[in-house]
């Protein structure tokens, strides 16, 4: 089993990409840490910790960063709805995270498993920076890192350029991106693309009949409304379990490696990930970043995970 900690700004797809995780025999996740971005920290942690219930599962989450590292929070509960899961009235309160803070954990489980962790993220990268700001050395230390953020080719979804992940903390993602951590980028071009919802595909994975088909399905309300009405989508996409399914299955995506910067200005100078494909920099590719996806084998893996 290969050892995964999955960081998550916890909202409506990322609930499905723990999902995925928790319920695939061949995954050990070792913990969650979670950081404010599609909602305020205490409602991500409520989510995560709402999923890891629903599963039936036992592991440690952990409440990290509640704020970008040098600018002020903006959420995108526009898009995923007040409470992050599609404000369908789920109970998402009252539940204790495990003491400690996520960048701590990230740097204690990272040591205690060095060489075999693969790390996960869902969010803004804040809090993978924080600990690699602390330890710089732990970005050896990481099997490989997983990184749903920015964009390969395309357009953004947040600003003409931007990924959301990467704008709400620029900052956080350079530090992330220029560590040494070997990272595979899958951006959101990656999801419209490939991971997509029309009504009918929806109620394919409803047919399913589990509670979780059900869930993953049920808690997209609000983004599959937004998606249509602002992104041009025929429904809801899910830009998380596609990169989960690429860290569980490699073969999921193709790749190029290239040399990728992220940019720090403001307006639309900010969070972009550019992307030399050309070589023109001269300097040395240090992503991978995935060019395109098998959908009929992502969107099999999900249908296995919430059978």
């Amino acid at each position: 089993m290969r050892k995964f900690i999955i960081d998550t700004d916890t909202a409506s797809d990322d609930a499905v990409a723990l999902v995925m995780a928790l319920r695939h025999p061949d995954i050990d996740v070792k913990a969650i840490t979670v950081v404010a971005g599609n909602v305020p920290l205490p409602q991500a942690l409520q989510n995560a910790l709402y999923t890891v219930e629903l599963c039936g599962a036992s592991v440690p989450v952990y409440a990290g960063c509640a704020k970008p590292l040098l600018r002020d929070l903006e959420t995108a509960q526009e898009v995923h709805g007040d409470d992050g899961m599609g404000d369908i009235g789920l109970p998402l309160k009252d539940r204790a995270p495990t003491a400690g803070h996520a960048a701590d954990a990230l740097r204690c489980l990272i040591n205690d498993n060095a060489g075999d962790i693969f790390l996960v993220t869902l969010g803004p990268l804040t809090n993978i920076a924080l600990a690699l700001l602390r330890e710089p050395a732990l970005a050896e230390r990481v099997a490989h890192c997983y990184v749903m953020g920015g964009i390969g080719s395309g357009h953004g979804n947040v600003t003409p350029t931007a990924e959301f992940n990467i704008w709400v903390d620029p900052e956080a993602a350079k530090i992330v991106y220029e560590s040494g951590l070997d990272i595979t980028m899958v951006g959101w071009d990656i999801s419209w693309k490939y991971a997509t919802f029309d009504a009918e595909q929806a109620a394919e994975i409803r047919r399913i009949g589990t509670p979780l088909a059900e869930f993953v399905v049920d808690i997209q309300a609000t983004l599959d409304e937004f998606s249509k009405a602002e992104n041009a989508l025929p429904g809801f996409d899910l830009p998380d379990p596609i990169t989960m399914a690429a860290a569980i299955d490699r073969n999921i995506c193709q790749y190029q490696k290239r040399h990728v910067e992220v940019t720090t200005g403001g307006g639309l100078a900010r969070g972009i990930t550019v992307v030399d494909w050309l070589g023109v920099t001269g300097r040395e590719p240090q992503i991978h970043v995935a060019t395109s996806a098998n959908r009929d084998a992502f969107v099999q893996l999900l249908k296995r995970c919430v059978s």
